[in-house]
């Protein structure tokens, strides 16, 4: 179609009730009336955060944000918090797309308080690793329920005119080289896996926004950056899905300005300054880039600041703009916005295993509880990276548990030992005149100077603009006697000095990348061990650190100084928590991760907790039977004593209301009803991808569609708890499945939601307790002669349900998970003949079987046609889709 015509049919049926109506001839007018420079302005970001505005077009500043745990806002007010949600993960644990949606529609209320109009989430990449760095960000490794909560997501995001930004597409799936490796994936598994999240996220709530990733990919048919690939961008998300919105750069990902422009990619993040620019301008007057490839730019971005109320009528530059009328600020956040927040961190909580049914404890035969490990005294409440959100207010375990126990229950708390590879920042009282920073200009002129009593100098950026080095110095005190651990890390080019003496330097100059890979808020750090006697020590602290030119991140220095007085050794704190437990009625241990585990910008090294973690668990476990372990981690960690404890939970990375959310699970207030949206493997040799690191710059995705739980049926390994696994509270038995005829369109409009036979199934909650559950449904498809997964996820759905009553779930398959990619047509191609439905808890715990039989009708054989169905452009090569019982299923407890 021409670029600056309207959608097409498809696109248009498919746009939300809530997009704007639009003369898009009226807007390709004015568009066609600017100069060509003023065009290409626009496709640049005025900022960090904000798009430019343009009075001739009566476009507003759109201002972007970072989610996916909330809306961090653009930093323009000082010190602003806001709500902290549970990690992605999390809510990928609950399965509920409905309770998904209502934390979209938190998210949107969170971006009108901060003036955003377009928050940077939902993340649909898959966890195809479990070391990957951003795994928390993600909500599941099934392409299934990632799609499905995604989209839930999007939605609860724009009904209330706020955009979502779909990213990262595609195959942005680990960190490792992220910015440089290029994901070599074989056609069928693309679209069957990879790129089946955003399709379905697009035709189901069409995101007026979508994030092109930093990595590449080598599709067999071509292999360029992700920013430069003209078949996904421009062939697939553009041309085959009829996508009318923006495709956004993910910040500072852009590294070419013709390859770029022509495949695709409409706005570069951040600005101002960027590879397009006057660079673009002289493309398009060689004729390297169509001018009309600009104005479809200009026209997808006024789409986007219409549908988020900033597109107005044009006004005079001289004159004061007219107000745009987008939806106002919400009132401030209060307690509804707490509970909701709360009630997600609880739902997703995963009950695994409960041999001696210890939950929910019985407050009234309790008088003591011992709260142990490091995780207790300092839980992980997110993931490190551009989703951190500097949060309102955070509830820690021992202040939530504090609130719930009845006064008689003595709480005592005891961390079991550091389970960190750094000490802490130093404390300030080391620091006796602070440390002093002097800004240097090059001819080594002081511009300015500043003190702060603190060892954190991360991403110090308070620098007058000709700034070209910053030194830091200080005293360091150190007077209780014994080994203190002095610890220093800096980013880029640096000397750390201690009383003269250089111990410490780094040379690295690739400005932007320190920050693209986390390297300037988590650098390597040297250690000097410092003896104290009984005189105090005093050493002279020189910092030198030349200024990091980071692009659209801006100038800054990096300096961190740690500091490890003496104290117990681990071996003394584990004594005592173990003491503590052996005299308490419950011990409650939580571990996991922290932020120097999981993060955005590096992949894990493996799956293990640290050592001293596993002997605390151990050892507590022998000292007291009734044990409660909770893991407070957002990824798979290995859990080699799981076996032996009696309760244990997968708390995630749960949010600001965490000590809230855990103790109405462990004292019955909540039930724990999450279900694993992964694989927790026995043992890393288990695990499908144990890694993605490149090799010569490209990962190859050899598992092909096994990814996850398919993976492990395919090997036929037992997990340490299967996909889907999750216990709740009470018990259920499936009783009965049927399957009616159905007939659908081979090219559905929904391709993996709403279209498609529906399946009934009739349980019951055998247990004494109210509970919910999460019918899952995974499909056994025939051998068709290829390698074939065993099993798929189907479809699923969760429903409360009181103690002893019957209830009928009803769950949509969608059309296209009887579909196959056919890599050789390039078109959708139908699975015949018999097919097995298995129903129940999990992967493995499956207790219902219910064959069905499914026909294709050609093209023209009954008067069909599917929809944009032309072979090699990606249609389906059948008209439509029926599928018919074969028999029905009674089942089991």
């Amino acid at each position: 179609m021409s670029p600056l015509s309207p959608p097409t049919a498809t696109a248009a049926a498919t746009a939300p009730a809530t997009s704007p109506p639009a003369d898009e001839s009226r807007w390709a007018a004015r568009i066609g009336a600017l100069d060509l420079e003023s065009k290409v302005r626009l496709l640049t970001g005025a900022s960090l955060w904000e798009l430019p505005a343009e009075p001739r077009l009566g476009l507003h500043p759109v201002v972007t944000s970072d989610g996916p745990q909330g809306v961090r806002g653009t930093g323009a007010t000082p010190g602003e918090k806001g709500l902290l949600a549970p990690a992605p993960s999390a809510t990928g644990a609950t399965w509920d797309p409905e309770l998904a949606e209502r934390l979209g529609g938190l998210f949107a209320a969170e971006a009108r308080r901060k003036g955003v109009d377009v928050v940077l989430a939902p993340l649909v990449n898959l966890q195809r690793t479990p070391v990957a760095g951003r795994h928390f960000e993600y909500l599941s490794e099934d392409p299934l329920l990632t799609g499905a909560l995604g989209t839930a997501l999007v939605r609860g995001l724009q009904n209330a005119k706020v955009a979502a930004c779909l990213k990262h597409y595609v195959a942005n799936d680990s960190e490792t080289d992220r910015t440089r490796y290029r994901s070599r994936i074989d056609p069928r598994t693309l679209r069957e896996v990879y790129l089946a999240p955003f399709e379905r996220a697009l035709a189901d709530a069409s995101p007026w926004s979508v994030m092109g990733a930093y990595s590449g990919v080598d599709d067999g048919i071509e292999s360029a950056p992700m920013l430069e690939h003209r078949g996904l961008l421009r062939g697939v998300l553009k041309g085959q899905w009829a996508y009318d919105g923006a495709v956004i750069s993910d910040w500072a990902a852009t590294r070419s300005t013709a390859a770029s422009a022509d495949a695709g990619l409409d706005l570069v993040m951040p600005g101002p300054e960027g590879p397009w620019g006057a660079a673009l301008v002289d493309a398009v007057r060689r004729g390297e880039v169509d001018e009309h490839v600009i104005d479809d730019k200009v026209l997808r971005l006024m789409r986007l600041a219409a549908r988020v109320g900033k597109l107005t009528e044009p006004w005079a530059p001289d004159a004061r703009p007219p107000r745009p009328a987008g939806p106002p600020a919400p009132g401030p956040v209060g307690e509804a916005d707490f509970a909701l927040l709360r009630a997600v961190a609880a739902r997703g909580t995963v009950l695994l295993r409960d041999e001696p049914h210890l939950l929910p404890l019985d407050t009234a035969r309790l008088t003591g509880l011992a709260l142990i490990g490091p995780n207790a005294v300092q839980p992980y409440l997110q993931g490190g990276g551009s989703a951190y959100v500097p949060a309102v207010r955070t509830v820690t375990i021992e202040d939530g548990l504090r609130a719930a126990l009845p006064e008689h229950i003595a709480l005592s708390v005891h961390r079991g030992g550091s389970s960190r590879r750094h000490a802490p920042f130093i404390d300030p009282a080391h620091l006796p005149d602070g440390m002093h920073a002097v800004c240097l200009d090059r001819n080594g002129d002081t511009l300015s100077c500043t003190r702060r009593h603190t060892g954190d100098w991360g991403g110090f950026d308070d620098l007058p603009d000709a700034t070209h080095r910053v030194v830091l110095s200080g005293r360091v005190t150190l007077s209780e006697p014994g080994a203190h651990l002095l610890e220093f890390g800096c980013a880029g080019r640096f000397t750390v000095a201690l009383d003269g003496e250089t111990i410490h330097s780094g040379d690295d100059d690739r400005g932007v990348e320190l920050v693209l890979e986390s390297s300037h808020s988590h650098p390597v750090t040297h250690r000097r061990t410092v003896p104290v006697g009984d005189t105090p020590v005093h050493l002279d602290l020189r910092i030198d650190l030349h200024v990091v030119d980071a692009d659209g991140y801006g100038r800054f220095v990096a300096a961190h100084v740690r500091h490890l007085p003496p104290g117990p050794s681990v071996d003394d704190e584990i004594a005592e928590a173990v003491a503590a437990a052996r005299a308490a009625d419950v011990a409650v241990v939580v571990v996991g991760t922290n932020e120097e585990v999981e993060s955005e910008g590096w992949d894990r090294p493996d799956l293990e907790l640290t050592e001293q973690q596993h002997r605390l668990v151990r050892q507590v476990v022998a000292a007291n039977p009734r044990t409660v372990v909770v893991v407070n981690a957002g990824a798979p960690v290995l859990l080699p004593w799981a076996a032996q404890v009696p309760t244990l939970l997968w708390a995630w990375l749960p949010g600001q209301e965490a000590g809230h959310a855990l103790a109405d699970v462990l004292l019955g207030h909540a039930e724990p009803a999450g279900r694993l949206p992964w694989t927790l493997p026995a043992r890393a040799a288990d695990v499908p991808v144990p890694d993605a690191l490149p090799s010569d710059g490209v990962v190859d995705y050899t598992e092909a569609l096994h990814i996850g739980h398919r993976g492990y049926d395919r090997a036929g390994l037992e997990p340490a708890f299967p996909f889907g696994h999750g216990l709740g509270w009470t018990t259920w038995s499936y009783d009965h499945a049927e399957i009616h005829e159905t007939s659908v369109s081979a090219h559905p409009s929904r391709p993996a939601g709403g279209d498609g036979p529906h399946l009934t199934v009739t349980l019951t909650n055998t247990g004494p307790r109210a509970g919910r559950e999460v019918v899952q449904v995974y499909l056994d498809s025939p051998d068709d002669g290829t390698d074939r997964p065993v099993r798929v996820l189907a479809g699923f759905t969760s429903l409360p349900v009181p103690a002893g009553a019957t209830a009928t779930a009803t769950v949509t398959l969608p059309a296209r998970v009887f579909q196959t990619w056919d890599e050789r047509a390039a078109v959708w191609r139908t699975r015949t003949g018999r097919h097995r439905l298995r129903i129940g808890r999990s992967s493995r715990d499956l207790r219902l079987d219910i064959a069905v039989d499914v026909e294709a009708a050609a093209h023209g054989s009954d008067g069909a046609q599917g929809e944009s169905g032309a072979q090699g452009e990606g249609g389906t090569a059948d008209g439509r889709i029926t599928v018919r019982p074969g028999d029905a299923a009674t089942g089991r407890e």
